[in-house]
């Protein structure tokens, strides 16, 4: 397998995949993320979680025809389900879900993460949802990334447990502590884009025959926010 056959997305994530890892990839895509590392010699160990049965045949396909029995396990589970303490993975990818369900798959298989492993995520919307997650559970981002595949916009937050509560402000949690300290070409794109959704409601609402007077100062705070960002 080649890199091309790896999406941009998750050549990004395999970055942050430290060596010698045993990696779970939890709503694995055919195995491919897990199936990539292992032919590069990243990982010693890998199971690729899949909750469907087309999905999990799929990742079983793809494991076989690349001769990677020996190193990747498919097992066919329910988010962390697929995981057991006895696997001693030291690294968990979840990519290309929303937020909401990427920290439903992290609270309903916390038991699972007892080991602290390392948590790759890559959520496509819904960021603040994770970060509130992560910072509650003791998990401390130490790196960002944000791209643009085939015009969907894809943040990267990888954390590690820590004793402390890891402490972000309102401001970091919508952003990223280190994405908006960057301020690159996607981070710029996602948030103008933003800018330009939030104007097109607020024109809506100022035709209303009753205007909305909380809803128009909640977007205008918004806006300020958001403006105040990127131009900081």
């Amino acid at each position: 397998m080649d890199g091309n056959k790896l999406s941009y997305r998750l050549q990004k994530v395999a970055e942050y995949v430290p060596a010698d890892s045993r990696l779970a990839d939890i709503g694995s895509d055919h195995a491919y993320l897990p199936a990539y590392l292992a032919l590069k010699g990243k990982i010693n160990f890998g199971i690729a979680g899949e909750v469907v049965k087309g999905p999990f045949q799929n990742a079983q396909n793809e494991i076989k025809k690349e001769n990677l029995q020996e190193i990747i396990d498919v097992r066919l589970a329910d988010g962390l389900a697929a995981v057991e303490l006895s696997d001693e993975i030291n690294v968990v990818t979840i990519c290309g879900m929303g937020g909401p369900l990427i920290c439903q798959i992290l609270e309903e298989g916390k038991a699972k993460l007892a080991n602290h492993p390392r948590l790759v995520l890559q959520p496509n919307v819904g960021e603040k949802n994770v970060r509130e997650w992560l910072v509650a559970n003791n998990y401390q981002i130490i790196a960002e990334d944000v791209l643009e595949e085939d015009r969907h916009i894809y943040e990267i937050i990888v954390a590690e447990f820590v004793d402390a509560k890891a402490e972000l402000t309102a401001k970091e949690l919508e952003f990223g502590p280190y994405l908006m300290k960057e301020k690159n070409e996607v981070f710029k794109h996602k948030w103008q884009k933003e800018l330009d959704k939030i104007e097109t409601v607020r024109v809506q609402l100022e035709k209303a025959k009753e205007k909305p007077v909380a809803k128009l100062e909640y977007l205008d705070e918004q806006v300020k926010l958001i403006e105040g960002v990127l131009n900081d």
